[in-house]
């Protein structure tokens, strides 16, 4: 059971500037982060891989060294940082929770089975030409997008519709150096958040009769706040580029049971006022959810919400 006392990661409490890159340094000890809730994010992936492999998983045949490479990093990684959930015998790993991986095993792409040891989604970035391309891809969890559609393609394209980050733009120039410039053993990290009606990990674009069935509901408080923590890693050998995202989602009402509530709501009020109405609109949420957000918020912030249970 997810404990929603206290967040992990709280990216709308600070001064993270939303659609900003805000990358960090981030020691090697602290890469990954499994943590009790691991077997829950592995059995969604293996379900999700059997339902629709197609739209989670792709790969170009030219990134196997890559792939290959992505799974060794990872599986040093838990079995140096992480030994008290996995432990490694000859060629498996298995995981506390029961799951296991077998690190020989050609028959399951690299990526694939690097992505079935921990909770995060994986991508391998590789330069082709002047440009970065989304090359390999195990994605379970998606917000709003889909891998099928964005795989292959340049960052440009991946990023087309994200306000701020299209092709010729500062930012789009910004992410290619950032790439150019990462150095093995230096991963970094940077966080994304949205508000979301529901705590599901997977969240397709879906084309549904009554229109997105992730968006924010009413009353308010039902809600729940989706985290990203991304992080991108050089791989040393064929120097291609890691890329992860874990997914956190909790329920709003942890803001106001935080010990610093009234902190953290002003500051989530501030990156709300901050967003220009194409990013409201590209993080699915409309005026009026704003509003009533920004209202509960003013609440918190005033100490005259009940910390719900």
């Amino acid at each position: 059971m997810t404990d929603f006392s206290s967040p992990r990661h709280m990216p709308y409490g600070g001064m993270h500037k939303p659609f900003a890159i805000g990358l960090s340094q981030l020691p090697l000890s602290q890469w990954l982060e499994p943590d009790d809730e691991l077997g829950r994010y592995l059995d969604e992936k293996a379900a999700l891989l059997k339902k629709d492999a197609e739209n989670v998983f792709r790969a170009d045949e030219d990134t196997l060294p890559a792939q290959r490479e992505a799974l060794s990093l990872i599986s040093d990684h838990l079995a140096k940082y992480h030994a008290d959930r996995f432990q490694r015998t000859g060629d498996r790993i298995t995981a506390g929770s029961g799951h296991s991986v077998s690190l020989s095993d050609e028959t399951i792409p690299p990526l694939m089975r690097a992505g079935l040891m921990i909770q995060d989604d994986l991508a391998i970035l590789c330069k082709r030409g002047n440009e970065w391309h989304l090359a390999a891809g195990f994605i379970a969890f998606p917000s709003s997008w889909l891998l099928a559609e964005k795989a292959g393609r340049p960052m440009s394209g991946v990023h087309e519709t994200v306000p701020g980050f299209q092709a010729g733009t500062r930012n789009a120039k910004l992410v290619e150096r950032i790439f150019d410039n990462l150095k093995p053993d230096l991963p970094a990290e940077r966080f994304n958040w949205s508000f979301k009606g529901s705590p599901s990990l997977a969240m397709p674009p879906l084309k549904e009769v009554d229109g997105d069935p992730f968006r924010p509901v009413r009353p308010i408080a039902a809600n729940f706040i989706r985290v990203e923590r991304q992080t991108l890693r050089r791989l040393p050998q064929t120097g291609a580029v890691l890329f992860t995202i874990r997914i956190y989602s909790d329920p709003l009402a942890v803001i106001a049971r935080h010990k610093e509530a009234e902190r953290i709501a002003r500051a989530m009020m501030a990156q709300l006022q901050a967003l220009t109405r194409e990013e409201r609109a590209y993080k699915g949420m409309t005026d009026s959810d704003v509003a009533a957000l920004t209202a509960y918020l003013v609440k918190v912030s005033t100490s005259t919400v009940e910390p719900s249970r």
